[in-house]
């Protein structure tokens, strides 16, 4: 379930964003903690055997080990190869949202563009958005694990409505070696075809719109199978954990207490625990957590898309608008500005303050 905390931060106040550390469901710290803890458990672990098992020897030998390891932390470009990746899963991550067909657009164009308050343009209608709102379950079932487990099977798919047992028969009599989710919209088309040589469908011009909204549709369906087929190459992704481990591997070994290797010489304060360290672990190792969820949105973590609500929302309000609302329009009657030169809606006590601020004119609008 997407955690959302857009009101949390609709204004900026002093410890706005403090409020949000004490969360837990979609936290950094439900995501990280697992491994914060193995972190503490062998540093602690190392700690212990070189202050208690360790002989002199065996400590000298130990400290310029851990030296070594120290100086090498700073030949790993960390801020650069995490910087960079996170960046580009977060852009993707975006992208792929934005791919995510919505009927939005195309049920307008239904409702606007195909004819008929009798059974048969109703079912023209319904049937039109349905193809397209199973040709979105297909791909939805062929990329989100969410989706396929509320819909396992084609039988399921025919239990919720999304398709006919005839509709079934016709789509698995199609033999393709390749996702078969195209296969509604190609049903639409001559649907839509149909409807025009029936005249429900009145010109050429609303047809043409028809088949763009669709097209455009199905290319978003098309989008979603090819981000789940092309992945970020492998080889990037194993850089950088390879980098944020070997990191930690070696901070491990070089951020412990060591005792001075001359008896004159000045020993480092003991700190017990390593607080810069467990920092620079919670922030780095935090930053792969964070593209790790959303690499691929289409799982079952806290902040992944809610693909099944999406589902439901879509094919209500696209079956609303192509059936229930179609020419069923409020009576249109004068506005309340009809007699007004200046449209002025009215503010409330809360907003009062608003209409005594001048309206933007430019900014060299007050230039002397």
């Amino acid at each position: 379930m997407t955690i959302s905390y857009t009101l949390k931060v609709a204004n900026s106040r002093f410890g706005g964003f403090s409020k949000l550390l004490f969360r837990w469901k979609g936290s950094i710290y439900k995501l990280l903690y697992k491994e914060f803890i193995v972190f503490v458990v062998l540093y602690a672990m190392l700690s212990l055997i070189y202050r208690r098992l360790l002989t002199e020897e065996q400590k000298r030998l130990y400290t310029k080990v851990a030296q070594y390891c120290n100086r090498s932390t700073d030949l790993i470009p960390m801020s650069f190869v995490l910087g960079f990746y996170v960046t580009l899963i977060v852009n993707r991550w975006w992208a792929q949202y934005t791919s995510i067909p919505l009927p939005d657009q195309l049920m307008c164009v239904i409702s606007s563009n195909v004819h008929g308050k009798d059974e048969k343009g109703r079912i023209l209608r319904r049937t039109l958005i349905r193809y397209a709102n199973l040709s979105a379950v297909l791909i939805l079932r062929s990329v989100s694990t969410r989706v396929l487990k509320r819909f396992p099977t084609m039988d399921h798919v025919v239990e919720a409505g999304f398709m006919t047992q005839d509709e079934r028969k016709k789509f698995e009599s199609l033999h393709s070696d390749f996702n078969k989710y195209w296969i509604p919209c190609v049903w639409f088309t001559n649907l839509a075809a149909q409807a025009r040589r029936d005249g429900r469908i009145r010109d050429d011009v609303a047809l043409r719109l028809l088949m763009d909204e669709l097209n455009l549709y199905r290319a978003k369906c098309s989008m979603l199978f090819h981000y789940d087929w092309i992945s970020i190459p492998l080889v990037y992704t194993q850089v950088v954990t390879i980098a944020v481990y070997s990191f930690f591997a070696f901070c491990l070994i070089g951020r412990q207490f060591l005792e001075p290797l001359e008896p004159e010489q000045e020993g480092d304060l003991d700190m017990y625990i390593p607080l810069p360290t467990l920092l620079q672990f919670f922030f780095y190792a935090g930053w792969l957590k964070v593209a790790e969820q959303i690499i691929n949105p289409f799982g079952e973590d806290d902040d992944d898309f809610e693909t099944n609500k999406l589902i439901d929302r879509n094919l209500q309000v696209s079956l609303l608008s192509v059936d229930d609302m179609y020419q069923n329009l409020p009576p249109t009657v004068k506005d309340k500005y009809w007699n007004e030169s200046t449209a002025q809606p009215p503010y409330t006590t809360a907003t009062a303050a608003e209409t005594l601020k001048p309206s933007y004119m430019g900014s060299t609008f007050d230039m002397r």
